[in-house]
């Protein structure tokens, strides 16, 4: 009967293991790698450069895992899945906390990916014809940004009052042109360049779908949009974290960076 239940015990501690995946968090251990989520293009790729060229001389390790969406990188780490992210910038965490809930602490900006409007048909866009469609993203704080983009090229006025999380609808006070604004998922965004008259493309997603020859991009000066590291209120201080900040930061990732993007889709946070 005693061997029984032991064995009962093994198998149940077993289970449970299983259940909590595999290895243990670095706020449990601190010499365990730092498991981050990232977006693959360009994060993942600027996270594999310091995994491979800079993490083990640092003395931290990294493992990475990729999401090609915007709402689980924060869920994986809200929910003690993974340690930290790097895909997101403020506004967008910001706004996701807002209507999602988490606790989580920005750490640093590391890129910007300006936000740029493509089109197959038109070179400028001035010239956009009236009803036209012009796409652009779902995401409250993209989606906004993209409007202000838009706004700065000429094709619409927003309302005073409008901000991030304002209605599509409800954040225009002019359109002369009558422009159809469809909003989208921001993967589907780069193959909508094909029917819309313009789409308004996240620099990842852009990247991804070799987009090239931008009609339209936003000024990188003093935007606020810079893509940066963010953990939890745990790890906020962990100098693994910290390390890795530094890290992202440094001169060489920043070489890796300009000489990868050419300096126009990915540029190092200032």
């Amino acid at each position: 009967m005693r061997l029984r239940f032991a064995a009962l015990v093994a198998a149940v501690g077993l289970a449970l293991a299983a259940c909590g995946g595999g290895g243990s968090s670095a706020a449990e251990n601190p010499n365990a790698p730092l498991r981050i989520a990232v977006s693959p293009t360009p994060h993942g790729e600027i996270l594999q450069y310091v995994k491979d060229n800079l993490a083990q001389q640092a003395g931290i390790g990294i493992e990475i895992t990729k999401f090609d969406d915007y709402n689980r990188p924060n869920e994986a780490v809200a929910h003690g899945e993974l340690d930290a992210n790097y895909f997101q910038h403020q506004p967008y965490l910001d706004e996701y906390t807002k209507q999602r809930g988490g606790d989580f602490v920005w750490i640093q900006a590391v890129h910007l990916e300006p936000l740029a409007v493509y089109s197959k048909q038109f070179k400028s866009l001035q010239e956009i014809p009236n009803g036209a469609t012009v796409t652009l993203s779902n995401d409250p704080a993209n989606q906004f940004r993209g409007l202000k983009l838009l706004e700065q090229g000429g094709l619409l006025k927003l309302k005073p009052e409008a901000a991030v999380g304002t209605r599509l609808e409800s954040a225009i006070a002019e359109n002369p042109k009558n422009i159809q604004l469809k909003d989208l998922s921001p993967d589907q965004l780069p193959r909508s360049v094909d029917d819309a008259a313009a789409a308004v493309v996240n620099g990842n997603y852009a990247i991804k779908a070799n987009l090239q020859n931008p009609i339209a991009v936003e000024s990188p000066e003093h935007n606020p949009y810079a893509n940066g590291l963010v953990t939890t209120p745990a790890l906020a201080k962990d100098p693994r974290i910290l390390k890795l900040a530094e890290l992202l930061r440094s001169q060489q990732v920043k070489d890796f960076i300009n000489q990868k993007y050419g300096g126009v889709a990915v540029i190092p946070a200032s």
